[in-house]
Parts: C-alpha cells; sequence; structure tokens
C-alpha cells in the first residue's frame, strides 16, 4: 500500500534518520518527493510511503512521536477536460511538474503519480477545471 504525506520538522528535528529508521525498523520505503530542510532550521518533506498497512499505521505513530507534524493527502486532484481550455497556467504554479502543457498541440497532460496535491492549481485555474476530489472515508 502507498501514502503521500508531508512531514513538517521542527528545528530540534532536522537532524534525524528519518528515511533510515522507516526502512530499518518499519520496513517500509520512503520515496521523497519534494524536501525543503535547512540544518537548524524547520523543515517540510512531500514523501510517499510504501509497505504493508499496519507498518505504515506504525510508522506514522512512531513520525508524530519524534515530534513532526503530518499532512495525510485529502485526495486527489480531477481536470475537467470539458471545461479546460489548455491554458497552462496551472503547469506554471505546479511544483511537482505534474502539470504541464504538451507539443505540437499544446495541451494539459495531468500525471497523477507525479501529483504532490499540494493544491496549488486550483486558485490558479481562470475557469474552475480543476478541484479536489476528497478520497472516502
Amino acid at each position: 500500500m502507498k501514502r503521500r504525506l508531508t512531514l513538517h520538522f521542527p528545528r530540534e528535528a532536522v537532524h534525524q534518520p528519518i528515511t533510515y529508521r522507516l526502512a530499518v525498523d518499519f520496513d517500509i520505503a520512503a520515496k521523497i518527493l519534494r524536501a525543503q530542510i535547512a540544518p537548524n532550521q524547520s523543515g517540510t518533506m512531500v514523501v510517499e510511503l510504501s509497505g504493508d498497512i499496519d507498518e505504515l499505521a506504525a510508522a506514522e505513530a512512531w513520525l508524530e512521536s519524534q515530534g513532526l507534524g503530518l499532512n495525510r493527502a485529502p485526495g486527489q486532484i480531477a481536470i475537467d477536460r470539458g471545461r479546460c481550455v489548455d491554458c497552462g497556467l496551472c503547469s506554471s504554479v505546479c511544483p511537482s511538474g505534474a502539470l504541464a502543457l504538451r507539443q505540437p498541440a499544446w495541451q494539459l497532460h495531468f500525471d497523477a503519480q507525479r501529483c504532490l496535491v499540494c493544491e496549488q492549481c486550483i486558485p490558479s485555474c481562470p475557469l474552475d477545471a480543476i478541484a479536489l476530489v476528497l478520497a472516502p472515508p
């Protein structure tokens, strides 16, 4: 099973070997999608965790016990192709490159595997063609 999380590191936790501990102690693979962490400062890291569902739950509890804040991606981004005019405004704010205009037709391409669900694209769309589709509880 896979889960995408945003980890918020307080200043005192930035030196911890988080991904190493996830692999060794919980048998969890951590794919770092984006990280902004500086020594002696707070930081943020978006990761995709892969592993057994029980181990994922235990790993998340451990991360929180280490003082990290966790944000779980609440759903996924959906593009309404009937409303989208391929203007590309959303691709200019997408930090992961999940949204991109493709040549030669200059049509918007959405790669859901790369999407961080940061929701920056939603307010950038002038036609409200992008929405967050919430995952069922």
